[in-house]
This record gives structure tokens, C-alpha cells and sequence, in this order.
């Protein structure tokens, strides 16, 4: 049978088009190629299976040629006609995906990679950009909650005693997997209401409720409480308000603003004082109120964190150049998204601490009362005064809560209690002198001006015998009589103070503080610069290197490390050097300057190499057309304890760029790891099952987000059982880094019987072969990270166990089993 005139035609144009297809893509015209490819395929389907790969290919091309166009809305069209086509499509849906996420599209990004995941479970990109969002989404401190039995049961009896003494229409304002609603569905509420504003966690809540037959039992919102309108959303006022929006500050996830809209539009009016309380038709709020009570604290890592505790560092002098300050601002800066404090878990700090007064009262709020939460924005800070009850140096002010639910049932978020709460810390900054001693009192100023709660203006009252020591020995400074105004001291401490500010975040203090880090870095480049330039050195007492520089040609280092760092200056003092720093920060570039300034460094020894670049991505390049880079520095570590995103890539890029006997430090990077025992780091990562959330089915649904990867480890105080002695897991080779085996498989014998349930890791990098950084000792301001197992393994002493280890861009992988199931 002749094939008929249309059927001719549609080959012909196939026919044609597949060669124009193909003529573009080798021209680099992607979007012509992308059109030709999209007819091909509407007109003959058969062929999809056959040019998957070149369709692929040129989607992704064409997509990034639109995205640097900001042809926004062409780029998304592009992918919807995609995936009409190939609706099963890991790459495709995987690719959408990121680009959403860099749009900040989170919610939807995570749908097309858990997608991507879910076709192909072995698709590390997708996997690996899952778990990156999933982190984002749905919060850690969610799984850590939902263990927390005692949290949930109380919350359970207080509002079952709500419900049962008369309110019968409940709302429940940010809830999360919908547990505070089902209790309050269990109890025999008849009409119950929950909002929510993430849309994850709202289609997180919608399948718990569906999977524990309530979903026509309680309706859920995607909203937040300020948008609900009666009769539109809710029918009614409703007569209990439950709501767990507090953090470790107790206010800076908006509690008082919700609740003081839900007092005006959503509650019924609260029972006048001497009324039944069982009456209906009032309205009432769980939690009822709260009491915030501190302490002041000695705690050296809270101190190595916010303050610069060393006036020299590897020879480079800091005293007189800048005041550097951590991002927690101790007093109200404008900028309402920066909280007022960093938050701990106060019985797992390294090294602890150590109270310096007694735990005092801060501020105590009625939720059931709208004049009281209204005004509270507008009070005048409170004053307080405390007595110090032992000696030390002052680091710090934490602050915890008592939630009381009802007149009956409480919750403690105190560093002695075993919560899922961390501690609000208010780091304590700038004071002339940070000693203190019994007889000292302390004085302080609470408020909650701008949805935080707020610990500023504190000052040490020194004893009137220390007073008077201090005049007699003429070593006055801003202390004061116990007498004075607060006042006073605020404004006599505020004269201790330098004009030259640079704010650095919390970890790049502590890593100037991590002395072992840039004396080993001191070391090993003076190393490197002898060997290079013998006799070219400077002098240890640190004379300028003017002369030396005319006789020698400087070598040039290149420092390409995340955020602020010395090194730089610190290569510069070692020989004559030309330094350059990536640092990208207006103010750390001008620290910096002051910085060499201050330690007699010619002008021109240190550059900025970003600011002298087209384009950022571009930054190991050669310093000058006849010059190689003497020494490249990379990071290779996140603060997190994860590995940086494309290490080998950068390293096999700056291998090319070096001169003969240039390095890269660290030239190798050792992973260790160890296999352990830990409820902790299992409550972390997972919910565990239907016990902790009292019999409700919650597990498989928040589960699906959570990541074999926990990150930002302390392992000093980790809660675990070490089962096995620490062994190599993997090792990359920076100098050169094809040669790195990415895929391993690693015995290890147990040494103590147990369950394994994680294995934290850490790493030693090698700047050569004599000089290297242990990310896990008590100086390094790395955490470190742990890959949590699905299942505990149980074992025994002798019992040998294969660490099938993968290490993909800065994933990092480990499937554990026994030999005999190998």
C-alpha cells in the first residue's frame, strides 16, 4: 500500500527538520535547534525513545542561553513543552527544578526534584538537590519536635481540658503537620479549623489528616491567620486559639501579632475575670501566657564565636586596626530581620559553661489579654539589676521561657530540661572589661520593640571595694557606683568604642580565632615561599620587605577562600609576596587594607582580585600573562562539616595554573569517619514512628523529607556511643585530583556491641606533608556532619562491617552493611 500524500509530507519535514536540528547544534544556535526538535517530536512520537539524549542536550543549552537572556517567562514555556513530551523525564524534571530554586520558586522546585528522585532513585543530582531543599523546607527542628513525647502530651491534656470544659470551635494557627488539630479532633471538638502558610507543610498536614481519617473533620487552610476571613474562610468566631509559634526567643516567629489579629477578628471575647470558666461563649488562647527567665554565663565557645580574643595572629598584628562584631546585634539596628540573638543548645555546647548569677525573671505576657500584648510593643524597656553570684569573665545572657499552656500544664524550654528548645544567647560585646565577681551586679534593659525579644544597654556595676582598689591604683575605667542610673552606664560604657567597625559572621570570627588554623598556614607557606625564593624570606621580627622585594620577583598567591580571611596577610609577611584576597565585601576589603596598613605592608602587597574580574565565576585566572600562581588557596571545607561544591573541578583548574613547584593548600583532604550509636542524631533526622506523636500517623508523610545527612555537628558533645575506631573514608588529592578515588569500599571492625545508627564524619587537611588542620579539634571553627542509616544495624565485638562510601559534587554518601550480607 502506497503511503498516502500527507504521510510523505510529515517524513519529508521530519526528514528536514532532523538535519536543520542538527546543522544548528553544531553552529551553537540552540534555540533554532530546540524549535526543530519540538516539531520533530509533534509530528512523529515514535521517535522520542531515539532522541531523548540530543533533545536534552539542547533543552538545557537553549534554557541557559534564556536564563542569562532573563527571558524568564520563554525559559518555563520551554519546560512545560518539554515535559508534554517527556513527562517521565528525571534530567528534565531534575533541570526545571533548578532553575525554579534559583528563582527562589522553593516550594516548587522541591516537587520537581523529589519527582526526578522518585523516577530514578540512583539520579545523585536530584537526590543530591532534594535534600539541599528538603533542608529548607521542612526545618530539622520539625522531626525533633514531633519526638518530643512530654512536648506533645502536654500539649494533648491542655487541650483536651479546653475542649472538654466547653470550647467547641478550636483554630490552629501555623500547624505544621496538623498534630495540635488532631488532638483537638480527638478530644471532641465539633468544628476544628488549622492554617497554614508553607505550602510543603500544608500538603504535609493535608495527607497526615487524610491518613488519620479526619480530613472531613478539620479544615485546612493555606493561608496565614491575618488572612482569614468569616464567613469566607471560617464560619464564625472560634472559642480556642492553639498555636506552638514561638522560637527560642519566644516572640520571633510573631505570636503576639497573630494572636492580638485573632483577638480582634478571629476569638471570641475573653471570659471577664470571676466568670465560670467552663462557660461557653468566651474565647481563650493555648499557650496562656509565659514567663522568660536568664542567666548570665562564662561560656569560651559563645566568646570564641562573637568576640576576636587575640590582639596578634601568626605575626599579623589586629590590636589598633578594626573592631570586628558578629551579625547577633545587641541593640536595635533597623534591620528587623536580624534577631537579637544566637540560639544554643546550652547542655551540648563544647566545653560548657558556667552560670556567673542565678536564673532571674525577664518578662512575663498574658496571651488572653489583648491590652497586654498590644502594649507590649510600645512598653519602655524594663530595667533590671542582678547580683553576680560567682567569679569568671562575662560571655553571655541566655534566656529561656516557661510556656504555660493553662493553669495546669507547663513546659520548660530551660538548659537543664531534656527539650526539643534551644536557648535564646545574647552574646555580650564591647564592654571595657568583662570580669566580673559576687558583689557585681549586672544591669540590663528588656523590651520587645520589634517582634524580638530584646537584652540590651548591659552593664557591669562593679562592687564599691573594687571601686575603691581601682582608684587607689588609678586603673579607673567605666565602671560605677552601685548608686547611678543605668543611664549612666550605658552611656559610659558606649565611650569604649572605635570608629572602624567590620561585621563577620559568627563562624569567620571563630576561624580568627582558631590560632592552630593560621599558624599551620603560617607555617606551611613560609615553607613553600624558601623553597621557592631561598634567601628572599623576611626577618621574624617582621621588617617591611622594601629592599627585599627590589632583588627578588614577588611571588603571587592567590586566596580564594568563602568569606574574610588573613591569610593573605599573612603570605605577605612571610617573603615578597603579592597577594590577592576574593573577599567580596566593601567592609572586609577596607579591614583588609587597615589591617596591612597597621602591619607596615607596602601599598600595593595586596589586591583584591574580584574587583578586577569581569565576571566573579572567573576566579583562577593567572595573575598576569607571564606569571603562574605560586600558591592557590581553596576552601575545601563548609563551616556545615560538608565537603565545598565542585572541590576537584577547582583544583584540577588551578593544577594548570600553577608555576613549577606551586601548590595548592590544603594538598590533600583526608575524610574520617567512625561508626556510632545515637537516639539523638536518629530523633533529629526522622520522626520514630507513632509513639512520640501518641498513636497519630505522622512518620511516612514528614519523613519523606528528611536527609541521610546531618550537618553542623558538634561530635565532642554529640550524645553517642562510639562503636568502631575512626578509619579513612576517603582521600582527595588536590594536587592531583583525577587521581582521586571518589568510590570506596572501607572495612571496619566494631569494637563495642551496640546498634550502629550513624556515622559522623570530619576531615584532615593537608597543606604538605608535615603541616595539617584537624576539622574536629576543640579549636576548629568547622562543625562536622553525620550520615544517618534508615535502619540500626545491630552488631558485635569482631563483627567486620563494608562501607560502601561515594563522595558526588559536595554529597557525600555511605551505605553500611555487614561482610556476611555483602
Amino acid at each position: 500500500m502506497q503511503p498516502s500524500a500527507f504521510s510523505r509530507g510529515r517524513d519529508a519535514l521530519v526528514s528536514s527538520s532532523l538535519s536543520s536540528a542538527g546543522h544548528c547544534l553544531t553552529e551553537g544556535d540552540f534555540g533554532t535547534a530546540y524549535a526543530h526538535y519540538l516539531l520533530v517530536l509533534s509530528l512523529a512520537p515514535e521517535l522520542q525513545a531515539e532522541l531523548k539524549e540530543a533533545f536534552q542536550f539542547t533543552l538545557l543549552k537553549w534554557a541557559e542561553e534564556l536564563n542569562n537572556l532573563a527571558r524568564i517567562k520563554d525559559l518555563f514555556d520551554c519546560y512545560e513543552q518539554a515535559l508534554e513530551l517527556f513527562p517521565r523525564d528525571e534530567v528534565i524534571c531534575n533541570s526545571m527544578g533548578e532553575h525554579l530554586f534559583r528563582m527562589g520558586f522553593r516550594d516548587e522546585a522541591a516537587g520537581y526534584f523529589y519527582k526526578a528522585v522518585k523516577l530514578n532513585p540512583d539520579y545523585v543530582d536530584a537526590k543530591e538537590n532534594f535534600y539541599r531543599v528538603a533542608n529548607w523546607l521542612v526545618e530539622r527542628w520539625h522531626f525533633i519536635m514531633l519526638n518530643d513525647t512530654k512536648r506533645n502530651r502536654t500539649y494533648q491534656k491542655a487541650i483536651q481540658k479546653a475542649v472538654h470544659s466547653g470550647c467547641a470551635t478550636v483554630l490552629d494557627i501555623g500547624t505544621g503537620t496538623g498534630i495540635l488539630s488532631m488532638f483537638a479532633k480527638k478530644a471532641g471538638a465539633p468544628h476544628v479549623y488549622a492554617c497554614e502558610l508553607s505550602k510543603t507543610m500544608y500538603e504535609v498536614a493535608c495527607d497526615v489528616v487524610t491518613a488519620n481519617n479526619m480530613a472531613e473533620d478539620i479544615k485546612l487552610l493555606h493561608m496565614k491567620s491575618f488572612d482569614i476571613e468569616i464567613p469566607k474562610h471560617i464560619p464564625e468566631r472560634v472559642s480556642l486559639v492553639v498555636t506552638e509559634t514561638v522560637d527560642a526567643g519566644l516572640f520571633g516567629e510573631g505570636i503576639v501579632e497573630s494572636l492580638i489579629h485573632a483577638w480582634k477578628h478571629l476569638l471570641l471575647q475573653p471570659k471577664v475575670k470571676g466568670q465560670d470558666a467552663a462557660m461557653e461563649g468566651f474565647g481563650q488562647v493555648i499557650p496562656a501566657g509565659a514567663v522568660i527567665f536568664a542567666m548570665a554565663v562564662q561560656c569560651k565557645e559563645i566568646r570564641r564565636h562573637h568576640r576576636i580574643g587575640m590582639k596578634n595572629i601568626a605575626g599579623v598584628q589586629l590590636e589598633g586596626t578594626v573592631e570586628f562584631q558578629s551579625p547577633v546585634k545587641t541593640h536595635s539596628s533597623g534591620d528587623e530581620s536580624i534577631e537579637p540573638y544566637a540560639t544554643e543548645k546550652m547542655s551540648r555546647v563544647p566545653g560548657g559553661y558556667t552560670p556567673l548569677t542565678e536564673p532571674f525573671q525577664v518578662m512575663t505576657i498574658d496571651f488572653n489579654n489583648l491590652q497586654e500584648l498590644e502594649s507590649l510593643s510600645t512598653r519602655k524597656p524594663s530595667n533590671i539589676t542582678t547580683p553576680i553570684v560567682r567569679e569568671g569573665e562575662l560571655d553571655a545572657l541566655v534566656a529561656w521561657f516557661v510556656l504555660q499552656l493553662d493553669e495546669e500544664h507547663s513546659l520548660s524550654t530551660s538548659p537543664g530540661e531534656e527539650t526539643c528548645w534551644e536557648q535564646a544567647v545574647y552574646p555580650l560585646k564591647g564592654l571595657p572589661d568583662y570580669s566580673v565577681k559576687p558583689g557585681d551586679k549586672l544591669l540590663m534593659d528588656v523590651s520587645c520593640q520589634d517582634c524580638y525579644l530584646r537584652i540590651e544597654g548591659t552593664t557591669i556595676v562593679k562592687s564599691e571595694r573594687d571601686l575603691g582598689d581601682q582608684m587607689d591604683s588609678g586603673e579607673m575605667d567605666n565602671s560605677i557606683t552601685l548608686g547611678n542610673e543605668a543611664e549612666l552606664c550605658c552611656a559610659l560604657a558606649c565611650l569604649h568604642t572605635t570608629e572602624r567597625k567590620c561585621s563577620l559572621e559568627s563562624s569567620e570570627i571563630a576561624l580568627l580565632n582558631n590560632l592552630p588554623y593560621h599558624e599551620g598556614f603560617k607555617t606551611a607557606i613560609g615553607k613553600l615561599v624558601s623553597s621557592l625564593l631561598p634567601g628572599c624570606e623576611c626577618q621574624t621580627d617582621g621588617t617591611p620587605k622594601n629592599q627585599l622585594l627590589s632583588t627578588c620577583d614577588p611571588l603571587y598567591v592567590l586566596d580564594v577562600s568563602d568569606g574574610f580571611s588573613i591569610l593573605p596577610v599573612i603570605a605577605s609577611k612571610l617573603g615578597p609576596v603579592k597577594a590577592y584576597s576574593s573577599v567580596e565585601k566593601e567592609e572586609h576589603r577596607i579591614a583588609l587594607d587597615i589591617i596591612s596598613e597597621i602591619n607596615h605592608l607596602p601599598k600595593d602587597t595586596l589586591e583584591f582580585w574580584l574587583s578586577q574580574l569581569e565576571e566573579d565565576g572567573v576566579v583562577l585566572q593567572r595573575p598576569k600573562s607571564d606569571k603562574l600562581w605560586s600558591l592557590i588557596i581553596l576552601d575545601v571545607i563548609e563551616t556545615s562539616g560538608l565537603i565545598q561544591p565542585e572541590v576537584l573541578e577547582k583544583a584540577a583548574i588551578s593544577r594548570c595554573l600553577l608555576q613549577s613547584g606551586g601548590k595548592i593548600f590544603p594538598q590533600h583532604v583526608v575524610m574520617l569517619g567512625m561508626l556510632v550509636e545515637s537516639q539523638t542524631l536518629m530523633q533529629e533526622s526522622a520522626v520514630q514512628g507513632t509513639e512520640p506523636t501518641l498513636g497519630f500517623n505522622i512518620a511516612p508523610f514528614i519523613n519523606q523529607f528528611k536527609v541521610p545527612v546531618h550537618v553542623f555537628l558538634n561530635l565532642s558533645t554529640m550524645p553517642c556511643e562510639p562503636l568502631s575506631k575512626p578509619t579513612e573514608l576517603i582521600r582527595l588529592d588536590l594536587m592531583n585530583p583525577y587521581l582521586s578515588d571518589c568510590n570506596r569500599e572501607v572495612t571496619v571492625e566494631i569494637c563495642k556491641s551496640g546498634h550502629v545508627t550513624a556515622v559522623p564524619f570530619w576531615y584532615h587537611l593537608h597543606l604538605d606533608e608535615e603541616v595539617s588542620l584537624d576539622t574536629s579539634s576543640a579549636s576548629s571553627h568547622w562543625k562536622q556532619a553525620a550520615v544517618v542509616l534508615d535502619q540500626p544495624i545491630p552488631v558485635t565485638v569482631g563483627d567486620v562491617l563494608l562501607l560502601a562510601v561515594q563522595y558526588h559534587k559536595s554529597s557525600v554518601n555511605i551505605t553500611v552493611k555487614n561482610q556476611h550480607q555483602c
